[in-house]
């Protein structure tokens, strides 16, 4: 369709979209049933024109908004000429179908007005359980797919407006919460009507074709936007390796490797040299891969880039098949997350080499994902944690905590509601003192969480990472604190991996205790203002011993000022010894 170049129209067009988005969004949140869906915000929302282009996204989760054109791929190969007023497709397939993992549930909705396609509404949300063999799904010690939970091709969930009941009963009959799933599924419907409404009001108010062509605008402007952002990078190739630590008992590092390639108007991101697909389920396809590459060059954009498909297109991605980020069947892939944002810390590796005043430190390697199950009044029961986080530091800011990782869009969910529902107590949560890497800006502080069993047993899987290879620090910066799993039975202390390969017991009493990674710092620790430091020890943030070891900081007697003469001192003599020395005793 040929554009129209009216740049007005465009910018209200722009918001009347993405507030589509958004309200779509707010359905799903409003009316899901599960925490990981309501209060985590494991979901993400789309309007896509008839061709399967995404026009607009929510304001949700970045790691899964770029998913969606590996969707689209398959819904127009496979199902474009058979669809009709009223359909719905569900989907999740990693290897079919441009799933992420089997929890990650696809609802596509095609638009239709007078009979002809105009568009689809598309939400993907993180359900509860999909079945498999742990609770959750998300069992790290799955070695193949088969073992992980149902695995849907591309089906009709609604066919001419009437439920295909018998994939409802395949679904509510291969979980563990058939009430959490079907009501998430049905607010994923919602949400899909509601992007369906906004869309044929645009259409009855302006017109289909008048529509498509500021489409064209709109991917063109894009498009455009992005071209120009890397055409103000210098050209070059740029590398950079960050690590995984591994899975099990004995675990081996596990390599992301990027080369960044800027040249004129084009980025390349080519991941040879990554570790290949692992026997866990880690692997990470490629449909997240994506997402979590555009995320890490949008963060160092400078302009207000629509989200619509456009501002993929100047990024190309190399990455090769068989490899823990681009796996192939029968690849396991439930615990995929750590991978993707692994991806997105090893291109700001790189990034950091290009624009260091807009690179951020390594964060604290994705959410900490605990997923834990039994049974309960007769009942199963199952909570599925993505716990957050920890930001790097940055040139001008300190590291952010209690916040999502920058390729999420994620909360905690709320102590109360988990204590309400679930025979769990969350013991500890809070942030962890001398945890943040040293750094002209310090990086963010690790959080802590930790969860008792009540009554009954259970069993557990969970997936951190970020021990053996703590978050890096940039300029100088010193990496953060790493991450320990700790699991507690009968007063006796036992430190866990960081992604143990079997589900783990737990008894009435038993307590998990997480302590995630925490955030690296920029710039040498020495540059530090000694007012930040003294700040940061008033507020626990640093402990006095560690103020006077990382940052050359001495305090007075009192404790809660500095010693200025001391301090000038002690910096110079670190200076001569090329840096802070140890960590406090």
């Amino acid at each position: 369709m040929k554009a129209l170049g009216d740049p007005i129209t465009l910018e209200v067009l722009k918001h009347a979209l993405a507030s589509i988005g958004d309200e779509m969004a707010l359905v799903v949140m409003r009316s899901a049933y599960s925490p990981v869906v309501r209060d985590s915000m494991d979901y993400s929302t789309a309007l896509l024109d008839r061709q399967g282009r995404i026009i607009a996204q929510g304001l949700t989760l970045a790691v899964q908004l770029g998913a969606f054109p590996d969707a689209m791929t398959y819904v127009r190969s496979e199902m474009a000429e058979g669809l009709e007023p009223g359909d719905v497709l569900i989907a999740n397939d990693p290897y079919g179908a441009g799933g992420q993992h089997l929890p990650d549930l696809y609802i596509i909705k095609p638009i239709f007005a007078g009979g002809a396609l105009l568009g689809y509404a598309a939400t993907m949300a993180h359900h509860a359980d999909v079945g498999g063999i742990a609770p959750g799904s998300v069992a790290i010690h799955a070695t193949e797919v088969y073992q992980e939970g149902l695995r849907l091709p591309l089906v009709k969930l609604y066919r001419g407006g009437k439920a295909a009941a018998d994939i409802f009963r395949i679904i509510e009959k291969n979980t563990r919460n058939p009430v959490h799933v079907l009501g998430d599924i049905r607010a994923q419907l919602a949400a899909c009507e509601v992007g369906e409404r906004g869309l044929i009001r645009l259409v009855e108010r302006y017109g289909a074709a008048l529509l498509e062509g500021f489409y064209e605008d709109l991917q063109g402007q894009a498009e455009a936007m992005m071209r120009a952002e890397i055409a103000g990078l210098p050209d070059g190739t740029y590398r950079f390796t960050d690590w995984i630590d591994g899975v099990g008992e004995t675990p081996e590092p596990l390599p992301i490797a990027v080369a960044l390639t800027i040249d004129g108007d084009r980025l390349v991101l080519d991941f040879t040299g990554t570790a290949p697909q692992v026997p866990a389920a880690i692997n990470c396809p490629i449909a997240m891969t994506r997402s979590a590459a555009y995320c890490a060059i949008r963060c160092i954009g400078t302009s207000e880039i629509p989200n619509c498909e456009g501002y993929m297109w100047p990024i190309e991605l190399r990455v090769p098949e068989g490899t823990i980020i681009n796996p192939v069947l029968p690849a396991a892939c439930g615990a995929r997350g750590v991978m993707g944002y692994r991806v997105f810390d090893a291109i700001m590796g790189a990034l950091a080499q290009v624009v260091p005043d807009k690179a951020i430190a390594g964060c604290e390697g994705g959410p900490t994902l605990f997923s834990v199950g039994g049974r309960r009044d007769g009942r199963p029961f199952t909570l599925t944690e993505v716990m957050v986080g920890t930001w790097g530091a940055r040139a001008t800011r300190d590291g952010v905590e209690g916040i999502s990782n920058p390729a999420a869009n994620l909360s905690n969910q709320p102590v109360e509601l988990i204590e309400a529902t679930l025979p769990l107590q969350i013991e500890r949560y809070g942030l962890v003192r001398d945890s943040g890497g040293a750094g002209r800006r310090r990086g963010g502080l690790a959080f802590e969480r930790s969860f008792r069993l009540r009554e009954g047993e259970a069993s557990f899987t969970a997936r951190a990472d970020r021990r053996d290879h703590p978050p890096y620090g940039l300029d100088g910066g010193e990496p953060g604190a790493p991450s320990s799993n700790r699991l507690c039975r009968g007063g006796r202390w036992r430190d866990l991996p960081t992604m143990p390969m079997e589900s783990l017991a737990m008894r009435a009493g038993d307590l998990f205790h997480h302590v995630a990674a925490g955030g690296g710092g920029f710039g040498s620790p020495l540059e530090r203002e000694p007012a930040a430091v003294l700040e940061d020890v008033l507020d626990d943030k640093v402990s006095p011993g560690e103020a006077r070891a990382r940052y050359g900081v001495v305090l007075d007697a009192s404790g809660r000022a500095l010693d200025e003469v001391a301090t000038a001192r002690l910096r110079q003599d670190l200076r001569r010894g090329g840096g802070s020395h140890g960590t406090a005793a």
